[in-house]
């Protein structure tokens, strides 16, 4: 049976858009000799539709546009495809269901309702969707003769188990088993599951689960591309009820993979199983794919063609910026160098350097009439009021942040005359403990680098100047002084991060347990080694800024827990971890 497993790259709530997009690939894999053809999870919509599905008309308007796309589309074929449907057709006020539609010859041959609903981290489907009741196998024509194919959708292969979440379905049957039981003999699995690190290789090993213990064919096929903060891979896979490779797709871009699925009891294929780029694929690689894919979406699908981004010749700024290039090309980035009283001179060097390599335009923008501006402005309030003045203790917090807002009101700025969308360079371990400045270098539309912690980034840049070509450049983009000197913010003289923070392998790791693995302080200390005092006062710095992440630019989520819509902690709150 010749299919196509379509990795198809939606705009959310663009009906028509995606339709018509989805009709463009459905006749190229016809034409291609596809006998089958899927597509993924929702979409005609897009992947998450969220609170869209609540507006009076959306679910209708996806309704007629999968009818038309189905009986316009499916001639010679079998044509399945993702689509929010009423689950009362007669009665669209009494629910929504997340559906499959499977059409052919211009005629529905049946529907498929999303049985298990996940709502955890950033899934809340049973907000929206009712889960269905029934397996649903349909009969598709081929060459090798009627096949029997299963319908399911993502959770309903996954439950769970590719994000630690298994337990929630322990009650509920079995959708692939019951599947087997009804006869299919291939099982195909549309899918809007968000990348995460590590999450393709827990996928891999379900699929070949499933496939070998119900002895069936698995094919899965998963959105591509970036909405908001989640970004899907692709990456669509088969296996043969031997639990062996038939097929793999490419990652983080749209593709018709065609494969050809044997009939079950065929013989075994010989020679070698496709390589499987998922697995061959390095985690920096991975890292840096799903981070340009998810800048240039975000931008491209919210009407801007341009980046800004601050320059300060450190880490962070100097991978943001090699993202952006990579994500928009080079014409459409430009670099601000924003020196202060206490900025170094290789900082000017580097940031200049990098624009350099990266082929971007960097103009030097000072800051000192800025900053001068508004202590003019501010010190007799101060004195006024009683206060210490900026300069009766310097340099003080109360300083550092205003040269942060200084730079930040001029990126602002900028981005309004220029209309290019400022991307704020902070990463993970700094928005964990609040070492940002709110209107400051917070400022900006998309927060690039918000769930990547400081020694990934580290990483990422070692990985991008011995790979450039992998990357996207033709030599070294990040210079090696900016990788090997100490961060600073050089908000005071001679000032570096470990001035009040821990090394950043220390930080790290207190993060990844207290964030992501939810441990407590006692077993973080426990299990580390690390000095509960240090512990306590990381845990209490995450807690405390909290309210800074909730006013943060949206980030691109790459790990399991990210500072976004799958974390959601109180601001007022009173526990205290143990």
């Amino acid at each position: 049976m010749r299919t196509a497993l379509v990795q198809f790259n939606p705009t959310v709530g663009d009906i028509a858009a995606n339709a018509a997009r989805m009709a463009a690939l459905a006749d190229q894999a016809r034409q291609d000799g596809a006998e089958l053809v899927v597509f993924p999870e929702l979409a005609i919509c897009g992947y998450p539709p969220r609170d869209l599905l609540l507006h009076e008309g959306f679910v209708a308007a996806c309704a007629a546009a999968a009818k038309a796309l189905g009986e316009h589309h499916s001639g010679g074929t079998t044509l399945v495809f993702g689509c929010p449907l009423p689950v009362d057709r007669d009665h669209p006020g009494r629910g929504t269901a997340n559906s499959l539609l499977a059409y052919a010859e211009g005629k529905l041959l049946d529907y498929y309702d999303k049985r298990l609903l996940p709502t955890y981290d950033v899934f809340d489907e049973d907000r929206y969707f009712e889960p269905g009741t029934r397996a649903v196998v349909i009969r598709v024509p081929a060459e090798c003769g009627v096949r029997h194919v299963g319908l399911t959708i993502c959770e309903d292969l996954w439950r769970g188990e590719d994000a630690g979440f298994a337990s929630r379905y322990l009650r509920d049957p079995d959708p692939v088993a019951e599947l087997v039981a009804a006869g299919a003999e291939v099982i195909i699995s549309p899918s809007a599951s968000p990348f995460v690190l590590g999450k393709g290789r827990k996928h891999r090993a379900i699929l070949t689960s499933h496939a070998t213990r119900h002895n069936v064919f698995i094919a899965a096929v998963n959105q591509v591309g970036g909405n908001d903060d989640l970004v899907f891979d692709g990456h669509a896979a088969v296996y043969d009820p031997n639990g062996r490779a038939v097929a793999f797709g490419p990652g983080f871009t749209e593709a018709i993979v065609m494969v050809g699925i044997p009939p079950r009891e065929s013989p075994e294929p010989s020679g070698e199983a496709p390589a499987d780029p998922l697995l061959s694929t390095p985690d920096e690689e991975l890292l840096h794919n799903a981070l340009v894919l998810g800048t240039r979406d975000y931008l491209h699908k919210t009407g801007h063609k341009r980046a800004l981004i601050g320059l300060s010749g450190g880490i962070d700024s100097a991978i943001t910026c090699a993202i952006a290039v990579a994500a928009l090309g080079r014409d459409n980035v430009l670099g601000v160098a924003m020196p202060g009283k206490y900025s170094s001179e290789h900082s000017l060097t580097d940031a200049f350097d990098l624009a350099a390599r990266l082929g971007i335009r960097c103009v030097r923008t000072p800051i000192a009439g800025a900053f001068d501006g508004f202590r003019g402005a501010i010190d007799p309030t101060f004195e006024e009021l009683g206060e210490l003045t900026l300069g009766s203790k310097l340099p003080d917090v109360t300083e550092e942040n205003l040269q942060s807002r200084a730079r930040g009101t001029i990126l602002m700025t900028i981005s309004n005359r220029t209309g290019a969308l400022v991307l704020t360079t902070g990463n993970k371990s700094e928005l964990a403990v609040g070492y940002c400045t709110l209107y400051g270098d917070m400022n900006g539309g998309l927060a690039v680098l918000s769930d990547v912690t400081k020694i990934q980034v580290y990483r990422l840049a070692k990985w991008m100047n011995t790979h450039p070509d992998r990357a996207g450049f033709e030599g070294p983009p990040i210079p090696e002084s900016t990788i090997i000197k100490p961060p600073s913010a050089e908000l005071a003289p001679n000032q570096t991060d470990q001035d009040s923070l821990p090394a950043y392998e220390i930080l790290d790791e207190i993060v990844a347990r207290y964030v992501e693995h939810k441990q407590s302080l006692h077993h973080i200390a426990e299990d580390t080694g690390f000095d509960p005092a240090l512990v306590a006062r990381i845990a209490r710095l995450i807690d405390l800024s909290e309210y800074k992440r909730k006013q943060a630019a949206v980030g691109i989520k790459v790990t399991s827990v990210a500072f976004g819509s799958g974390r959601r902690v109180p601001i007022a709150q009173r526990w205290r971890s143990p």
